[in-house]
């Protein structure tokens, strides 16, 4: 089957987006993973599959399945407008997402309302509370949980450039108390408009940006109350401005995209 694609990123965070047959099954994990090996495939963090009605579907790196993916969904956005400034409504897994394509590629979509219930992520926990305790092998690590589509644990760090990511995220990941593993934020705050962030994303490993992982980091730090209502997200590969009123309110992420390059496949 030959299939026509776009390589698109947001903030260095890579997909490769295909329009999906009607009717055809989903690619299987050897598919996704030979698609995204950089040096045999195309390329990506994430394959983004587009159906029919405005449906996409997200498919990590190494052939899982995700729920949601901001920088994705803001690609996919900009994709449809080709340019022009358009709302428009996508739907995910998550469900359904507002976006608003502006000028010059840049996007602001709607993920939804955080969701801190352990079960939402899912996280193995005997209550809700604002953060969380667990023995890793690097050391005891603390941190927060929030649903945005797609599983996240927040750690707050003195210093987002020297943390630990390689060790702690891995190592997080794959704790019992995730079930479906997670993605693992290490959040800088700065000021209370600022902080600098990495992500090291489930099934992918630490990206240049991950536009649910800004939105996470966010939620969390403000529902502690150590942010305000709009935040600048400063990560690898860029900024991503997060919005968010607060407790049962919807939460608005405004960034770049790039389309990169048009082409054919056969698989």
């Amino acid at each position: 089957m030959r299939l026509k694609f776009v390589k698109m990123h947001g903030l260095g965070n890579d997909f490769m987006l295909v329009e999906w047959p009607a009717g055809e099954k989903p690619p299987e994990p050897d598919l996704v993973r030979r698609l995204g090996d950089r040096r045999r495939g195309v390329g990506f963090d994430s394959l983004l599959l587009l159906e029919p009605g405005g449906r996409y579907r997200v498919f990590n790196a190494d052939g899982g399945e995700s729920g949601q993916c901001g920088n994705g969904a803001r690609c996919i956005a900009a994709w449809l407008a080709d340019g022009d400034p358009l709302d428009l409504e996508l739907r995910s897994a998550a469900g359904p997402v507002q976006a608003r394509v502006g000028k010059n590629g840049v996007v602001s979509i709607n993920l939804g309302v955080p969701d801190f219930r352990p079960e939402a992520v899912p996280f193995r926990a005997d209550a809700e509370a604002p953060g969380y305790r667990l023995e890793l092998p690097s050391g005891p690590v603390e941190f927060g949980v929030v649903s945005m589509g797609n599983p996240h644990a927040v750690i707050f760090v003195d210093s987002a450039a020297a943390a630990d990511v390689e060790s702690i995220g891995p190592e997080l990941q794959a704790h019992r108390s995730f079930p479906q593993s997670v993605n693992v934020g290490f959040a800088e705050i700065e000021a209370r408009d600022r902080l600098k962030l990495r992500v090291f994303e489930r099934g992918v490993g630490e990206t240049l940006a991950c536009g649910t992982g800004a939105a996470a980091a966010v939620a969390t730090g403000r529902a502690r109350g150590l942010l305000d209502q709009r935040v600048a997200v400063e990560l690898p590969g860029g900024t991503l401005d997060v919005e968010w009123r607060g407790k049962g309110a919807e939460l608005w992420q405004t960034g770049q995209t790039t389309k990169v390059y048009e082409g054919l496949i056969e698989i």
